[in-house]
């Protein structure tokens, strides 16, 4: 059942493993999470953690910068509040740029752009693809981003504003003042593209519309209650968030932990 799964998400860690096979099961043949990982770490299933740098976010220009304004807001339905955030893809010997919005209630990747440069028109033709998905009428949608140059850029805030969007940005680099988008970064990259080699650009936008596909329509997130985004985004009111609050930060009245599903809990943390 493991291997199965894995065909479509070939890192996706123990604890979303679990909740996806165990329906499947005899209800006396469950295990629990801990029994759960040492089976998968007996078998030599556990995944290990890759990390690459690069630099996405350049806030030192003198473009217009915006307050935080989600302080204190919960989303309880879908195109709320939207995150925005740039994350790097590698191929060959360099980057290319991957922006990604995502729909703050849901976390369904709505919009996405990968583009060879940093270059604010790959964020804005990401948003456009978002906007499609926007009901007609809808107004006042918080669009929360870092303080990058793409996001204060002319043209993205001139759409932003046309569309009443309500523009809401970090103040300070901390990952966590952003941390849906930075943890959906960590979901697509761990789970699927840091393990492909890509040759071209063009092979690479291929591959990741099929990554968001199955992220959006098969992987059960922990913080909406283990539904796939698919299935949140049809949803209202609040969704139960199932993960353990080991390490908290306070996010508004949001708590975002730093859960790293994706191997021994015991080394996790």
């Amino acid at each position: 059942m493991v291997a199965q799964e894995r065909q479509f998400m070939p890192r996706v860690g123990g604890r979303v493993l679990l909740e996806l096979i165990k329906g499947k099961l005899p209800p006396h043949l469950v295990p629990g999470r801990d029994k759960f990982f040492d089976v998968l770490r007996a078998h030599k299933l556990l995944v290990k953690r890759r990390r690459l740098r690069a630099t996405t976010t350049d806030s030192n220009h003198w473009l217009r910068k915006y307050p935080n304004l989600i302080k204190g807001f919960c989303p309880v339905a879908a195109h709320q509040l939207w995150v925005s955030d740039i994350t790097y893809i590698r191929i060959g010997g360099d980057f290319a740029y991957l922006s990604l919005i995502t729909d703050g209630y849901s976390r369904k990747i709505i919009g996405w752009a990968l583009g060879d440069t940093l270059e604010a028109k790959h964020s804005v033709k990401a948003l456009k693809m978002a906007l499609r998905q926007l009901p007609k009428d809808k107004k006042g949608v918080y669009h929360h981003s870092d303080r990058g140059v793409q996001y204060c850029s002319e043209e993205y805030v001139k759409i932003l504003k046309k569309k009443k969007f309500q523009i809401s940005m970090t103040e300070s680099g901390d990952p966590l003042d952003n941390a849906i988008a930075e943890r959906i970064n960590g979901i697509l990259k761990d789970g699927w593209l840091n393990d492909i080699q890509f040759r071209t650009i063009d092979e690479a936008r291929k591959k990741i519309s099929e990554v968001i596909r199955i992220y959006n329509t098969r992987r059960p997130h922990s913080s909406i209650n283990m539904l796939t985004p698919e299935k949140a985004h049809l949803m209202q009111g609040e969704l139960k968030r199932l993960w353990k609050n080991y390490y908290k930060y306070t996010y508004g009245n949001l708590l975002i932990n730093s859960e790293k599903d994706d191997g021994d809990p015991a080394k996790r943390w």
